[in-house]
């Protein structure tokens, strides 16, 4: 092995070092409550490693939800891939990204801090980033198989993830999450039900 790519090995192992701690800490107290110095030494790791590798705790949070993100689509993938035809496909991801937003850890990190931390746009911007293509791919093919009316796949795969995170949001702040889950996943599958061709 060279030097190089031995260097990049500890690169990449320091860098996942930090985001799984930061991640685990963010997950137990939330951002505002983890100082960058506990970050790094639970790491067993310096300051300077941190700013080295993101600059700051600020983007060390970017990519802990980036790297969450890259799981809940993971998961979401894994639904479709069980699916029989597009339009169980739809319903098994839509109830694996409610089942997802349900975890304590996506609750706090993805739907409390991120908006907060990154700012609106961003978040959206890293949402859409991660989940965009899968849900548009699904119309996409629901379209082509006459299962959808035919309609701009890109404009209603926006619609559909923003209402779908909006449910989310909704499903983490109710006093009943359990509850406002099945309300929230009934009003997504009438809204998915609402673009079935007349004879579907």
């Amino acid at each position: 092995m060279t030097e190089r790519r031995r260097q990049q090995d500890r690169t990449r192992a320091t860098r996942q070092v930090l985001i799984s701690t930061a991640r685990r800490l963010f997950a137990q107290r939330g951002f505002a409550a983890v100082p960058a110095e506990e970050i790094v030494a639970e790491a067993g790791l310096t300051r300077g490693a941190l700013r080295h590798h993101f600059g700051d705790k600020r983007e060390l949070f970017r990519a802990v939800f980036e790297e969450q993100e890259r799981d809940i689509t993971d998961r979401v993938a894994a639904a479709l891939a069980d699916a029989d035809g597009s339009w169980s496909a739809a319903t098994k991801g839509l109830s694996a990204f409610l089942d997802a937003c349900e975890d304590p850890e996506v609750i706090r990190i993805a739907l409390t801090d991120a908006p907060a931390v990154l700012g609106w746009a961003e978040w959206r911007a890293i949402e859409a980033r991660h989940g965009l293509g899968l849900v548009i791919a699904g119309l996409d093919q629901a379209m082509a198989e006459g299962i959808l009316v035919r309609q701009p796949a890109d404009v209603v795969g926006h619609l559909l993830l923003s209402a779908a995170i909006e449910a989310a949001l909704l499903i983490a702040q109710a006093p009943d999450p359990r509850a406002a889950r099945v309300e929230a996943e009934q009003a997504l599958l009438a809204l998915l039900g609402g673009l079935r061709t007349p004879s579907e």
